[in-house]
């Protein structure tokens, strides 16, 4: 495999000819390069003007191998063919070197060049682009590639203090400046050993020229930001307008990389530099920031191509949807603002944003059902586009990079009610949305007061959360968080929360449940004008008198988990759960019983045969649940048997006056009136595999599934209170 290297454009704070006089004091040898052993001029060219100045030389290494591996290639050093060309006119230096030694098993290349800095003339740019391909090395390939890459970063980071030595010995010596050169005079001459080469190769056969940077002194970044803007159409090379294109003015200084991105190795650096150029010459629209761009590098473990495929779906995504003018164009609804219990809250100890989300107090199923998935998901994106936001600012604040944030989960008050299986599976498709075009964003998650059904939701959650992201999960059981170890690790006391026992005032919403009349219908939800990914998850059906509706659902595996969740939305019903061995005759559709009349709504489904004998045919598994209409009813079965179990919604009678065994009025009159014995509920079930819970079926089975303490503290008469089954 060919390995590449691309430097970023590094930047001398002097002049070009005053570089150039350092450059000639490290040849013919360099006592600051121990493996540099010998370079001889094989060919040198002056053009008579003396703009132009060609040298060639052959440069002899003592690599730094093991005795057994130069035993084996049968040298003690390699060579290298360096061709340097010095145009003084145009201020410039390229310098291409390739390997002599082995050149039939291994190919080394390099093209180095210096210029002048395009918005700055006092100072100069250095660019270098490397490559390696061994082709066979006696079968030691891997060990060759590896000794290669070793000495190739190792020298790059020399490559500056050489620099640095040779331009500080020149103003010892009293040389702080060298004339330019023009038509009527020359520019310094130049001894026949000097050569204007870079510093000797790190790849075993690579002469590598050092990246050199000098740091920017606070006084010149004003009048450089000035130039910057004065001189920006006056750009010389293209590959610098490209790197130059919305950063800041001191982009091409190396400490702009530590300033802003933070420490990269050589090789991570070349990563993204390559990886912004190909962006550039083949991607059309908006080009990313570096931070950007490393985020992704770095969930691929800076493995080019894939990084590369992930980017190209995000920003695709992106454009597709206009992400990037979300927080410009995103109204968050009322019923957010009001009920949504997550909002920003100053930073943690490191300068991340801290996000605090009060999971355990959040109508998860309100919130879904009032919004929809959509909204719920822009509300999450914008979410993640503010926190981009605060990173940059927060770099800028404190003066180092600051790419991620931290976010605090309070699972106070979390309880089946929010396994909801709809709202997980909205949860997950999140997760799933987020982790491909917010890579490494999140710093660290803090996971406070989490309950004993919390391992449930960690079960279904947990595999579709990237790796390296579980790594950053800190969870704290109970008031673990207070003590040693705990939340004062990570966040000054002076700003943790006041519903988590500190002193700071925080102004996330306490959250509440969402009021059902602000529950909207699929149909509303599937009206939505731009959708980012939408599945109905819900059906809808009709019941009567004489006819309910029920549902089959087959079972293979013992032990496996029914769920299901549904709200009754006209009427009341009762809802029953059965177990038959044998499977029901093909679904009887729209009978309405002794009446004969066809149901409207066409989506009332019958399968108990009218001949089944209860106890015989069939069995019941649960204890019947009569459920009010505006309840909402989730809850869970697991199942002993294998067979077909039949979910059934019924009409509910009302029970004939205690007084008497004449029926009533009220009840001689509906029969007279078939359509107000019609009810109508919403549902939806899902079947698990006892797998997917990973040995915490104990903890559904036990775990209470009924009122949570938010709907107890918050149901007020216009509110109607969720019930649930309990499997026991």
């Amino acid at each position: 495999m060919v390995q590449k290297y691309q430097s970023p454009v590094r930047v001398y704070k002097h002049p070009f000819e005053l570089v150039m006089a350092a450059y000639e004091r490290r040849f013919p040898t360099c006592h600051l390069i121990p493996m540099f052993v010998a370079s001889d001029v094989v060919d040198e060219d002056i053009a008579e003007d003396g703009s132009i100045h060609r040298v060639e030389r052959r440069c002899a290494l003592d690599v730094d191998a093991p005795r057994l591996l130069k035993r084996i290639a049968g040298v003690d050093y390699v060579y290298f063919i360096q061709k340097n060309t010095l145009n003084r006119k145009e201020r410039t230096l390229h310098i291409e070197s390739h390997n002599e030694t082995f050149s039939n098993r291994i190919v080394v290349h390099e093209t180095c060049c210096y210029s002048v800095h395009p918005e700055n003339e006092e100072w100069t740019c250095f660019e270098q682009t490397a490559s390696l391909d061994i082709k066979s090395f006696f079968g030691f390939e891997s060990t060759v590639e590896k000794i290669a890459m070793k000495q190739y970063a190792s020298s790059i980071k020399k490559g500056k203090e050489i620099i640095e030595y040779y331009l500080k010995e020149l103003e010892d010596e009293g040389i702080t400046y060298v004339p330019r050169w023009t038509s009527s005079s020359l520019s310094l001459p130049l001894p026949r050993p000097t050569s204007l080469s870079t510093s000797p190769p790190v790849l075993p056969e690579l002469a590598i020229t050092p990246a050199v940077s000098i740091p920017l002194p606070t006084d010149a970044k004003d009048s450089a930001s000035q130039d910057a803007k004065q001189d920006s159409s006056a750009l010389q090379a293209d590959s610098l307008a490209e790197i130059l294109a919305g950063t800041p003015e001191d982009k091409l200084d190396a400490d702009y990389i530590k300033r802003y991105l933070g420490d990269l190795t050589p090789l991570q650096e070349s990563c993204l530099i390559r990886l912004r150029k190909w962006l550039q010459e083949t991607h059309k629209g908006k080009i990313p920031k570096d931070e950007h761009i490393l985020r992704f590098l770095r969930a691929r473990d800076f493995n080019m191509d894939k990084a590369r495929e992930i980017l190209c779906q995000s920003l695709t995504w992106r454009k597709q949807h206009q992400v990037d003018y979300l927080l410009e164009t995103w109204s968050s609804p009322q019923v957010l603002q009001d009920y949504y219990t997550g909002g920003w809250h100053h930073h943690d100890r490191d300068g991340r944003p801290l996000y605090i989300l009060r999971l355990g107090q959040m109508d998860t199923k309100g919130l879904v059902r009032a919004l929809g998935e959509e909204s719920l998901l822009r509300h999450v994106l914008s979410i993640n586009e503010e926190g981009l936001r605060r990173c940059e600012e927060n770099t800028k604040v404190f003066g180092r990079p600051i790419s991620c944030w931290t976010c605090l989960v309070d699972l106070e008050g979390l309880n089946m009610r929010h396994l909801w299986r709809p709202g997980v599976k909205a949860l997950l498709r999140i997760i799933e949305v987020v982790e491909a075009n917010y890579p490494e964003t999140l710093g660290r998650l803090l996971i406070l007061r989490a309950p004993r059904v919390f391992p449930v939701l960690w079960t279904l959650v947990s595999p579709f959360i990237d790796e390296n992201t579980r790594k950053k999960f800190l969870i704290y059981a109970g008031n673990d968080y207070q003590g040693p170890g705990g939340l004062v690790d990570y966040i000054d006391k002076e700003i943790i929360p006041d519903f988590l026992g500190g002193e700071c005032m925080c102004e996330v919403p306490e959250g509440g449940l969402v009021p059902k009349s602000m529950y909207r219908t699929p149909e509303e939800m599937e009206n939505e004008d731009v959708r980012l990914w939408t599945e109905t998850i819900y059906q809808s059906a009709s019941i009567f008198k004489g006819a309910p509706h029920e549902l089959l659902i087959e079972i293979i595996d013992a032990s496996s988990v029914i769920t299901w969740d549904f709200d009754v939305c006209k009427g009341d019903v009762v809802f029953n759960i059965y177990h038959s061995k044998r499977a029901p005759q093909p679904p009887r559709k729209d009978p309405l019983g002794a009446h004969g009349i066809t149901s409207p709504g066409g989506n009332n489904v019958q399968l108990i045969d009218k001949s089944w004998t209860l106890g015989q045919d069939y069995s019941m598994v649960e204890s019947p649940l009569t459920c009010k209409e505006g309840e909402s009813v989730q809850g869970s079965h697991i199942t002993r048997w294998p067979g077909f179990y039949i979910l059934q919604w019924k009409f509910h009678n009302m029970p004939a006056c205690s007084a008497t065994n004449l029926p009533r009025v009220d009840d001689v009159l509906a029969t007279l009136q078939v359509s107000s014995h019609k009810c109508k509920v919403m549902y939806y079930t899902e079947v698990l595999g006892s797998e997917d819970f990973r040995g915490s079926m104990t903890s559904l089975e036990s775990s209470h599934s009924g009122f949570s303490q938010l709907s107890a503290a918050t149901t007020s008469s216009n509110q109607s209170q969720s019930s649930s089954m309990i499997s026991r």
